[in-house]
């Protein structure tokens, strides 16, 4: 049973699925950031849950964890299951997440909670960017392909915003109603037609084409999808020909290496971090206010970006990205070297700067490395191999967020805040080089027109 769309022009249907599909996006979101205020709820109240900040410190990488031992399972079920199911099935662990969240009683629950929400998102992941890539005309998924990024900071602001008002078993009720709104949302959208080609049930691809087209005639359309998916499949679809095959092991790496880009850039550090960032910082704004300022304008930002970085084209919006943040982030990091370090320099006149240089950093992140790399993973791969070679990226992916939030703490304790930011800052500088050199322009270009290009190049 699909839903009827017909009213609202060509492309609303395909939005209306990215944005129902995106709500387990923001489900993520909101499980990855609730340890930024509840971190600090949680270790301040010994009389309710007595629990120490050594232990509330395993609470950042334990999602991560279970996203990198679930993954080389939950890559392997959208050719198996469809993307629709696989997506849906998200729902289950991240409800789990925040039941044990409602009901626990040590911290133990709490490690489990989060360990559940890493499942969800090894779900989320491994077939959402395939559902977007494959639903969407290029138009559409230029913009709407962010949608992944976007309502995960939507989901980051709510919790921040739970985290001021909502005590942590109130928080628990109101996230439960998300994955249940999502659940019966989307049970009405149909399966990428590319799945259903994929398995020879070509009445079911065409409903889904009309659906997602709003017209009746797409047998045009999808006799060229047809060809390209069989082309495609034609091709071995075995773990070694990730990097046997030239084109896929092409694929394989930028994929890599613009995602690893995104948590060099440091905002996913940010994101964990960022009441005990404002508050290291010394300002006079609450951190609390400071950190939903910071999320609702990351929201906005990576909203509006979404239409300007289509227009500047991938490969340049990805590069000038990175090279603007390496410029705030060494800024910044100047900034806590001379309050660390230099005491007799006044700073009470720029006490505003660490809130004002983040948010001119998330304008900068938004435009780019922060908003794109979501996009691309849905056009770069093969269909043979597109499950599989997601899923390699994102326990890379995963792998680097564990050791960039540790790392992030332990050099704070060694040099204070600083040291961090100088790190991304170069960082940022270098990947900015190399993307001029490695990251392809996949604007305007259908998913069989991106493959051929990464096959000639």
């Amino acid at each position: 049973m699909f839903l009827k769309f017909d009213t609202f022009g060509k492309d609303y249907a395909q939005m209306a699925a990215i944005a129902i599909g995106c709500l387990s996006s923001c489900i993520s979101g909101m499980t990855i950031a609730w340890s930024s205020p509840y971190i600090v709820k949680i270790t301040q109240d010994k009389e309710t849950y007595n629990i120490t900040e050594e232990e509330a410190s395993y609470f950042t990488m334990i999602n991560v964890i279970g996203l990198v031992v679930s993954l080389p399972f939950t890559s392997l079920l959208p050719d198996r299951l469809g993307r629709k199911p696989v997506l849906m099935l998200s729902a289950l662990p991240y409800s789990l997440c925040w039941l044990l969240k409602l009901f626990f009683t040590n911290v133990y629950m709490l490690y489990i909670a989060r360990f559940c929400a890493g499942i969800g998102d090894g779900l989320l992941f491994a077939s959402l960017p395939l559902y977007i890539g494959e639903i969407a005309t290029p138009e559409v998924r230029g913009v709407w392909g962010n949608g992944l990024m976007i309502f995960g900071f939507l989901g980051q602001f709510l919790i921040n915003v739970f985290g001021i008002f909502l005590t942590v078993p109130q928080t628990s009720i109101v996230s439960l109603s998300v994955p249940l709104i999502f659940v019966s949302a989307f049970y009405f959208m149909p399966d990428s037609p590319y799945f259903f080609a994929m398995k020879d049930r070509d009445e079911e691809a065409k409903a889904a084409l009309r659906f997602f087209r709003l017209r009746d005639d797409v047998d045009d359309e999808y006799k060229i999808l047809k060809d390209d998916v069989k082309r495609q499949i034609s091709e071995s679809g075995t773990w070694k020909d990730l990097i046997l095959i030239k084109s896929n092991r092409k694929a394989i790496l930028i994929g890599i290496f613009i995602r690893v880009s995104l948590i060099l850039s440091g905002i996913m550090v940010f994101i964990t971090y960022t009441q005990f960032i404002f508050t290291q910082s010394g300002g006079n704004i609450d951190p609390a206010a400071a950190t939903l300022i910071y999320t609702g304008v990351a929201f906005v930002l990576y909203t509006i970006a979404s239409v300007f970085s289509e227009k500047l084209g991938r490969k340049k919006a990805f590069a000038a990205s990175l090279a603007l943040t390496s410029i705030i982030l060494l800024l910044e990091g100047t900034y806590f070297y001379i309050q660390e370090y230099c005491p007799t320099i006044d700073l009470s006149n720029f006490k505003w700067f660490p809130l004002v240089g983040m948010l001119i950093f998330l304008v900068f992140v938004a435009f780019g490395v922060g908003i794109l790399p979501g996009l691309m993973l849905s056009e770069l791969f093969s269909a043979s191999i597109k499950a599989k070679a997601i899923g390699v990226v994102m326990i890379i992916y995963a792998i680097m967020y564990i050791l960039t939030n540790k790392y992030f703490y332990n050099l704070t304790r060694l040099t204070g805040l600083c040291g961090p930011f100088f790190v991304f800052g170069c960082c940022d500088m270098i990947t900015a080089v190399l993307s001029c050199f490695i990251v392809p322009e996949t604007k305007g270009k259908t998913l069989e027109e991106i493959q051929q290009s990464l096959k000639k190049n």
